[in-house]
């Protein structure tokens, strides 16, 4: 329509229709700020504080509380594993026993078509008078995870035997010193030549021959003995005079009186305290057999009755008290 068809005295905003009462009502009640706020721009303004936004969703993953429960299918899953790998583990056991089995009667066979088992301890030269008197192979004889553990034992009899071969040339300078220390002298040479295959056959090859045949007489053998040699260890360690060892009693008393004897006689008092502890570290950490129970309970008593011994002999005997008048 043109604009000459309209009333020129009429309102202008009467068709207007943001002229409107509500229209301009709704306006004039905008809060402050609203007119410069522009959502679609990339600024970080802050909207206007009474304008609501809406909660936007986290995109967080979800992530299960440690104190809930998980699923019980996670329970038998694991327990499964757990069972899958005992099971492993005891077939691979079995698996190195038979080898270790398959072994030993492949070199039992061997040696039976080489005439048998030839006797190899001590090694003695051919030309000798008098043969070995026993059979030892730690490979052939004893399983393997009893190896280190009797090879230890064997170390300790020779360590032993070398300290009472010591103890001869201690009291052959203590009798140098004084000529009354003969009976010393004499008793260490007889206690090497008496303990040294004493102790050999009557501890060491019943723990040998436990370990190859599983023989439960000769662990309670092996361990009775080995208390007793224990015992001796002890006796020797602390060294009463008039008993032809080298202990810390007599030891003191050497140097007391010479200096370069007392020290010699000292290492070899250190050596018999050295057997008496390796020998108990031996008893308490590698022998877990039902006989090893109940020798552990004999163990303190027999180390209470030596030191009633031992405060007895202190007690009433005023030369073993002279090491200790220093201290007294």
């Amino acid at each position: 329509m043109s604009d000459f068809d309209s009333n020129p005295f009429a309102d202008p905003d009467l068709n207007n229709p943001f002229k409107d009462p509500s229209v301009t009502q709704v306006t004039r009640n905008v809060p402050p700020g609203l007119d410069e706020y522009n959502p679609f721009s990339d600024s970080r303004t802050p909207p206007p504080g009474n304008v609501k936004i809406p909660n936007v969703p986290s995109t967080q993953p979800a992530i299960m509380k440690p104190t809930e429960e998980p699923p019980a299918y996670t329970q038998i899953a694991k327990e499964h594993a757990l069972a899958q790998a005992e099971l492993l583990k005891r077939q691979e056991e079995l698996e190195r026993k038979a080898a270790e089995l398959d072994r030993r009667e492949r070199e039992m066979q061997s040696l039976n078509q080489q005439g048998g088992r030839k006797n190899n301890w001590p090694p003695l030269p051919g030309n000798f008078p008098v043969g070995p008197c026993f059979y030892q192979d730690f490979s052939v004889d004893i399983p393997v995870e009893f190896q280190k553990t009797v090879k230890i034992m064997y170390y300790l009899w020779m360590f032993h035997a070398v300290t009472l071969f010591l103890n001869i040339f201690g009291c052959l300078a203590w009798f140098c010193l004084q000529s009354r220390r003969g009976v010393d002298f004499g008793l260490s040479i007889l206690w090497f030549l008496l303990f040294t295959p004493c102790s050999f056959v009557c501890w060491y090859r019943p723990l040998y021959g436990a370990f190859r045949s599983d023989s439960s007489f000769r662990f309670f053998v092996f361990f009775f003995v080995y208390i007793c040699q224990f015992a001796v260890h002890v006796l020797q360690a602390v060294g009463f005079q008039g008993w032809g060892n080298c202990g810390w009693i007599s030891s003191l008393t050497g140097l007391n009186q010479s200096i370069p004897v007392g020290i010699m006689m000292i290492v070899i008092a250190a050596l018999f305290t050295a057997s008496a502890v390796i020998s108990l570290i031996m008893f308490k950490k590698d022998f877990s057999d039902p006989f090893a129970q109940q020798a552990e309970l004999v163990m303190p008593i027999t180390i209470f009755l030596l030191a009633i011994f031992i405060l007895f002999n202190v007690s009433y005997h005023d030369d073993l008290k002279e090491p200790y008048r220093m201290f007294l």
